[in-house]
């Protein structure tokens, strides 16, 4: 299958048409064999960069919801106004880097698995995502 086949495949799926924006929103998104973090206006940015393409803001943010709520998309909070999406959609810890805002993923063998001790009635645990939030030691620069 092409690329351009799986980007309409995706957006057909998602409940988008697959206009000529959102086949640039998906390019830049799932052509790399990277997976990369980032925010809405980070994309946005990235494609007016990459592909000399302007799109408008509320185009990318619809097309990036609607590929959050497929499971192509993971969304990160970090705060109430703040989150970035992850391409790699598998189970996995970030750090965030409070200093350069910048969100880093924390490998299996990085971090040993997480013992949760509490359990909700009638609940089981769909997944277990933690963020570790680092910044720089003040205390040791002068």
């Amino acid at each position: 299958m092409t690329n351009i086949n799986l980007y309409t495949k995706k957006l057909r799926e998602s409940g988008l048409r697959p206009t000529k924006q959102r086949l640039k929103i998906c390019e830049v998104l799932f052509s790399s064999e990277k997976t990369f973090h980032f925010t809405i206006n980070d994309l946005t940015k990235i494609i007016e960069e990459k592909l000399s393409e302007k799109i408008s803001l509320a185009t990318v943010y619809n097309t990036i919801h609607a590929f959050k709520k497929k499971g192509y998309l993971k969304e990160i909070s970090i705060n109430s106004d703040k989150s970035y999406f992850d391409t790699n959609i598998t189970d996995h810890q970030h750090f965030f880097d409070e200093d350069k805002s910048q969100l880093i993923d924390c490998g299996d063998d990085e971090i040993d698995s997480v013992n949760v001790k509490r359990n909700i009635t009638g609940k089981k645990i769909k997944s277990i995502e933690v963020l570790i939030r680092v910044a720089s030691d003040n205390q040791n620069q002068n």
